[in-house]
């Protein structure tokens, strides 16, 4: 898998993960609207594309849906992690993108150790500085560089 299909699959795991948050209903349910329903153009702020755009690779979705499945499945643990390590910011209190950013890398963090703890700390920043706030970075880097020192095993 390119370096291109994981990060265009993130950056989507990232907007149905926001699009999630604060609903209720079958994830997958959820998950299969979003692909039959949202298309957004490629530009900063992910705007709805007025235009047809080029569908979604097989590869994209698929790394996609693994994302937004496997945060959703795992929320509970993955929202305790980001806790600890969140201090003086209760996940209610976190911007809606800074969350489902967290949530994202978090579950790469400690559910895909076949990905390496930098690789999922730098495209979370990269990420970030896209579609979050300019403290958005800074804010996330600190909270999973702590979860990767405390629950990833250094490489050999």
């Amino acid at each position: 898998m390119t370096q291109g299909i994981r990060r265009r699959g993130r950056e989507l795991a990232l907007k149905v993960l926001y699009s999630l948050q604060d609903r209720e209903g079958d994830v997958e349910s959820l998950l299969g609207d979003f692909w039959v329903n949202f298309r957004f153009s490629d530009d900063i702020l992910g705007e709805p594309a007025e235009d047809s755009l080029p569908e979604v690779t097989p590869e994209v979705r698929r790394f996609t849906d693994g994302l937004v499945l496997g945060v959703a499945k795992n929320l509970e643990t993955i929202d305790r992690v980001i806790g600890e390590f969140s201090t003086n910011w209760a996940l209610e209190r976190m911007a809606r993108v800074d969350l489902s950013l967290l949530r994202l890398a978090a579950f790469e963090l400690l559910f895909c150790p076949d990905v390496p703890a930098s690789v999922v700390i730098n495209e979370a920043i990269e990420i970030g500085k896209r579609y979050g706030t300019k403290e958005t970075s800074a804010f996330v880097n600190g909270i999973l560089d702590q979860i990767s020192r405390n629950y990833r095993q250094p490489a050999p």
